[in-house]
């Protein structure tokens, strides 16, 4: 008979409360990190947010940054920010050499619509045809100012909403002090992707909103399933520590969460060496909040249970006779009455 593989013994029995000190330490450095960095530097957002006009060339020969940004100013489009981005294994076709990408941003012509910004992207596509013999334009977005104010403002209440939705749907499933670890959680991850994000200076787009959307949704299983499990041992071990009891809990999780994590990064691993451009912020973005996430599960979010004075007997009735009652045990419909 076959063996299952199992990534956790039975038996482990790590400490992880011992360092909870050490950790909320490290998280409110994170965090007032990437507040700074927010203030600071800024999130770089793409076309989606920022509006304007954006391009997408490559280049057979690597041409020099600085000649490409005056070749491009001297068209008279007015200032144009151009970056090099990295070239993807599957936008290269077969038997052609790898290719040199950079994006051009530039502002969108503020008389003639989109006429206009039909324009000057062929005035950048010819100039850049006759200079650099084989380059191409690859792709071209537009998108105005106003709609790009709205789709800022919907990403941002989109992450908003789905925080304090799911806090309340944990607040309702468990007790109000699950829904506030589980927020501060969310919040704690959320702020710490966003400074990932000013740090690197990656492009902040819909595609990254959906990032951070992700990251709460996966946040919040990994959460939940703790949580449950500590609810579960609040029953059975009434005389147990709380900080006994919340290891027990992580221990008794750590297989699932390691199996899931580990699916989770080969895919995104996939995607990181093999995937296009356009998703690029994504991957990264998400890789990330992975880690930030499973950290915050096992670090703020349990053991913020002790810090909110939660203890084997925080949910016991008060009437003396069902205490009495919750003493002996709890019966089988008990179990089912909060599912």
């Amino acid at each position: 008979i076959m063996r299952l593989l199992k990534l956790v013994p039975d038996n482990t029995n790590i400490d992880f409360m011992r360092w909870r000190g050490i950790a909320f330490a490290v998280s409110s450095l994170l965090i007032a990190a990437s507040i700074a960095l927010l203030a600071l530097k800024g999130l770089n957002f793409g076309v989606d947010f920022a509006g304007g006009q954006m391009i997408r060339v490559s280049f057979v020969q690597e041409p020099e940054l600085e000649d490409l940004r005056e070749r491009i100013a001297a068209l008279g489009h007015g200032d144009a920010l151009v970056q090099e981005t990295r070239s993807s294994a599957v936008e290269i076709g077969a038997g052609e050499a790898e290719r040199h990408q950079f994006v051009i941003r530039m502002g969108l012509p503020e008389e003639g619509g989109p006429a206009a910004a039909d324009r000057a992207a062929t005035d950048v596509r010819n100039a850049l045809t006759q200079a650099f013999p084989g380059s191409r334009i690859d792709s071209v977005e537009s998108v105005s100012g106003k709609v790009s104010e709205e789709l800022l403002q919907a990403g941002a209440l989109a992450l908003l909403f789905a925080m304090i939705g799911v806090s309340i749907y944990i607040w309702w499933r468990f007790e109000w002090q699950f829904g506030v670890g589980a927020l501060f959680s969310l919040f704690h991850d959320v702020t710490i992707t966003l400074g990932f994000l000013a740090l690197t200076q990656l492009e902040f787009d819909l595609n990254v909103v959906a990032a951070l959307l992700t990251l709460i949704g996966y946040s919040l299983n990994d959460t939940i399933v703790i949580y449950d499990r500590i609810r579960e041992n609040l029953r059975k071990y009434r005389k147990m520590e709380m900080r006994e009891l919340i290891n027990l809990s992580v221990n008794e999780t750590l297989s699932r969460t390691i199996a899931t994590n580990l699916a989770m990064m080969l895919a995104l691993g996939s995607l990181f060496l093999l995937g296009p451009e356009v998703i690029y912020s994504f991957t990264a973005t998400l890789a990330f909040s992975v880690i930030i996430g499973t950290y915050s599960t096992t670090y703020i979010a349990a053991p913020g249970l002790i810090w909110l004075k939660v203890s084997s007997d925080s949910f016991l009735p008060r009437d003396p006779v069902s205490r009495a009652g919750a003493a002996r045990g709890p019966r089988n419909e008990d179990f089912g009455a909060r599912v």
